[in-house]
This record gives structure tokens, C-alpha cells and sequence, in this order.
């Protein structure tokens, strides 16, 4: 069972730069692709971005596309979350989460995540305010 806790939220003017970190525990890290998602207010959880087991696919969402950057550390079981131009619509409880691709191609799972969030792990979120 792996536990995640996510960290570095806060508030952030617009146009500014913030960092999330999620730590995990309980299981073997490289062996799960990594996720962020994140629920605005009032809205439904939405995919942002994701990283494979080794780190070297990535896919995000297109409203985040050349401003948020994801990437891992294996050795340390860290996921991070480069945010940067953040703009009031990112503002929005970030979770991070784990699964497993089960042999499915990187273009196959990362679709399947993207569309429905098909992830076997969750950490409880931290809040990115972005206002001025």
C-alpha cells in the first residue's frame, strides 16, 4: 500500500512560481507511474500532468503545457510539480497519485489516466491559491 503526502501549497500571485512536492511511502516508487491532478472549487477533479515509472514520458494537460513541468526523484520517492505563469484558474487543491500500468503502452495508459484518472493511489491534496 503506498502513502502519499503532498506538500508546498500556498498562495501565489498571478504570474508567479511554486513548487509541489509529493513523498511516497509503503511500496516500491519506480515501479508506478505518477500523477497530479487538481479540483478547482466547485469544479470536478481534473488531470494535469504525468510521469512515468522511469521518468522519461510525460504527459499534461493542455492548459498547463510549457508552464508546469513534472519530474521525479526514484531515489528519494519524491514526485515534484513545477508550477510557473501560474494564473488565477490554477488556484485548485493538488493531488498526487500512483498507478500501475499493468503492460499497457506509455500512449495507451497515459490517454486512459488523462480521460478517467485510473490511479490505485491517492495523497490528500494541498491548496495553491493564486491571487493577487
Amino acid at each position: 500500500q503506498l502513502q502519499l503526502v503532498e506538500s508546498g501549497g500556498g498562495l501565489v500571485q498571478p504570474g508567479r512560481s511554486l513548487g509541489l512536492s509529493c513523498v511516497a511511502s509503503g511500496g516500491s516508487f519506480r515501479q508506478y507511474a505518477m500523477g497530479w491532478f487538481r479540483q478547482a472549487p466547485g469544479k470536478e477533479r481534473e488531470f494535469v500532468g504525468l510521469i512515468s515509472g522511469g521518468g522519461g514520458n510525460t504527459k499534461y494537460t493542455d492548459s498547463v503545457k510549457g508552464r508546469f513541468t513534472i519530474f521525479r526523484d526514484n531515489a528519494k520517492n519524491t514526485l515534484y510539480l513545477q508550477m510557473t505563469f501560474l494564473k488565477p484558474e490554477d488556484t485548485a487543491v493538488y493531488y498526487c497519485a500512483a498507478g500501475e500500468t499493468n503492460g499497457r503502452t506509455w500512449y495507451s495508459y497515459s490517454n486512459r489516466v488523462a480521460s478517467n484518472a485510473d490511479m490505485d493511489f491517492w495523497g490528500k491534496g494541498t491548496l495553491v491559491t493564486v491571487s493577487s
